[in-house]
């Protein structure tokens, strides 16, 4: 392990700096990392030192399923060694640690009783992300390299991760999300799949490079970037190749690598066991295994995209986690934004009404904000409401007859950037809700919720109501409004509309929920300036 050489936050304070001491853990399956930094009083990221094992968390969950109790005692002294670490630190608290794991704990069907021993033994809550996340954090850690990039900055740039479990691609113009999928392509996968056979010639290598080939194709059909794409591969093992082929990369530089001395390298690594892969080049056993099958993967993609240069980035998922940590929020503006995106795209593929669906969505962020004392939400939900307001009509492209149902399978098994599932299930029971049956218990989905959670969807979904309601003419004549509580009313006063009969009446239909959930029943009238 490597010794503290950098200096110590006391060094830091003694200048006068003001600095919050983090650190982030990432449970990887072929090691566990961690990065131990500075967070300065303007958000700057000052790194103070990097820690990385091998363990063996893929190998035994992407051959057998489960995590080994071996392999799990390992990582609890990892931890262990990684906790006393952070004492010197001084980063004890909870909120200045974060600790993930990725694919091989998330896959794993003992995951719960390795999680629960981990805790047990150091006290790190280990905190598995779904592939949404995964996508999110990447995103985060991706965006300030390549605004510094012209280069990057107008064409498609395809950003990739060949790791142990999976291939995570995010595809991206400027910082804009166009695509975001995660592949069951992995390093480790394609290692243990293969162990039987020679991979450095004969049907082995064909095997392993006709199954990368198959998901490259498949990538390459669901890509919408019809221009340009430039690569930037990310992870050790692409990091390991731009060393040997002496490409300068850093945290501020891309490194720019040649196809085919990238393909001669990953020959010569498929060429050698992985025992002599340790030998040569002084590899841990567990990154001698993944390098030769994602290196290939890398050089399969860039062929199928027909590029003669790939780019190579200095960056990870623990970058990305510490930027989040800099952010008062996990959903920053910016990130906020490419989830709208990705909504008003789901929308627009199931042709939804968008004029109504973007007014109702509006309207219900001025509801929300009216009734915040009311409802104690934060503005994550907030978020999630005005989601299912652009797609609680997605379910009449399937049928008029019982689409509040089709809506929330059609939200529940989408793919929204930065969403994970447990999100989408909530974006779409609250769109399931804008009409007819109030939440029970006994309608699939929400059933599984916990109460906290059950709550904040019966609350939005009363919200909703009354925001669809307000644009049931479709005419987004109601534009701005007033709110009043009292004597358990609440009481929406409009004002430059001469004829509220049709959103009166729709109100009075759909108030129900709201009643219910808050309390108050909802009158709608106009101001006297309006004959009213």
């Amino acid at each position: 392990m490597k010794s503290m050489t950098t200096e110590t936050t006391a060094a830091a304070a003694a200048r006068g700096d003001v600095a919050r001491p983090v650190a982030v853990i990432d449970v990887g399956s072929a090691s566990i990392r961690m990065a131990v930094a500075e967070i300065g009083s303007g958000g700057q990221v000052r790194h103070l030192e990097r820690l990385a094992q091998a363990v063996n968390l893929g190998k035994d969950t992407f051959t057998r399923g489960t995590i080994d109790k071996a392999t799990t005692e390992h990582c609890v002294e990892v931890l262990k060694s990684y906790r006393r670490v952070l004492e010197q630190y001084q980063i004890t608290r909870p909120e200045q640690i974060r600790v993930v794991a990725t694919s091989a704990v998330r896959e794993a069907s003992n995951r719960l009783a390795f999680l629960d021993r981990i805790f047990i033994a150091t006290g790190f809550d280990v905190e598995p992300l779904d592939e949404a996340e995964v996508s999110r954090i990447t995103y985060l850690a991706l965006q300030p390299l390549l605004s510094r990039e012209p280069t990057l900055a107008a064409a498609g740039t395809m950003a990739v991760e060949v790791g142990g479990g999976s291939t995570d691609v995010l595809l991206l113009r400027g910082s804009d999300v166009l695509y975001s999928r995660m592949f069951r392509l992995g390093s480790l996968r394609l290692r243990q799949a293969l162990e039987t056979y020679d991979t450095s010639e004969g049907p082995g290598r064909q095997i392993l490079q006709s199954r990368i080939r198959q998901t490259m194709e498949h990538l390459r059909g669901q890509i919408p970037e019809k221009g340009p794409v430039q690569l930037v591969a990310l992870g050790g093992d692409v990091r390991f190749a731009a060393a040997q082929l002496g490409a300068a990369i850093g945290e501020d530089q891309l490194g720019e690598i040649s196809v085919d001395q990238l393909e001669q390298l990953a020959n010569r690594v498929l060429g050698l066991s992985v025992d002599d892969l340790v030998r040569t080049y002084h590899l841990a056993f567990p990154d001698a295994e993944t390098l030769g099958p994602a290196l290939l993967s890398y050089v399969e993609l860039a062929r199928t995209f027909g590029l003669e240069q790939i780019y190579v980035a200095d960056v990870n998922l623990r970058d990305g986690l510490l930027r989040e940590m800099v952010a008062t929020e996990s959903w920053t503006q910016e990130f906020r934004t490419q989830i709208v995106r990705a909504a008003v795209a789901l929308g627009r593929k199931y042709q939804v009404d968008k004029k109504h669906a973007e007014h109702v969505a509006e309207l219900c962020g001025l509801l929300f904000a009216a009734l915040q004392h009311e409802h104690q939400l934060d503005s994550r939900f907030e978020l999630l409401l005005q989601l299912a307001a652009r797609l609680h009509e997605v379910g009449l492209f399937v049928g008029t007859r019982g689409y509040h149902k089709h809506s929330l399978y059609l939200i529940s098994n989408a793919e929204m950037f930065g969403m994970s599932r447990n999100d989408h299930l909530l974006v779409g029971l609250i769109a399931r809700y804008h009409r007819r049956a109030s939440p029970s218990p006994s309608h699939q989905g929400f059933a599984n919720l916990d109460r906290k959670r059950r709550g904040a969807v019966a609350k939005m979904a009363a919200i909703l109501r009354i925001a669809k309601a307000l644009d049931e003419s479709r005419s987004q004549r109601i534009r701005e409004f007033q709110c009043a509580q009292q004597d358990g009313r609440f009481e929406i006063v409009v004002s430059g509309v001469s004829d509220l009969s049709v959103e009166q009446l729709a109100i009075k239909e759909s108030g129900g929920l709201f009643e219910e959930v808050f309390g108050q029943k909802v009158f709608l009238r106009r101001t006297a300036a309006t004959g009213g």
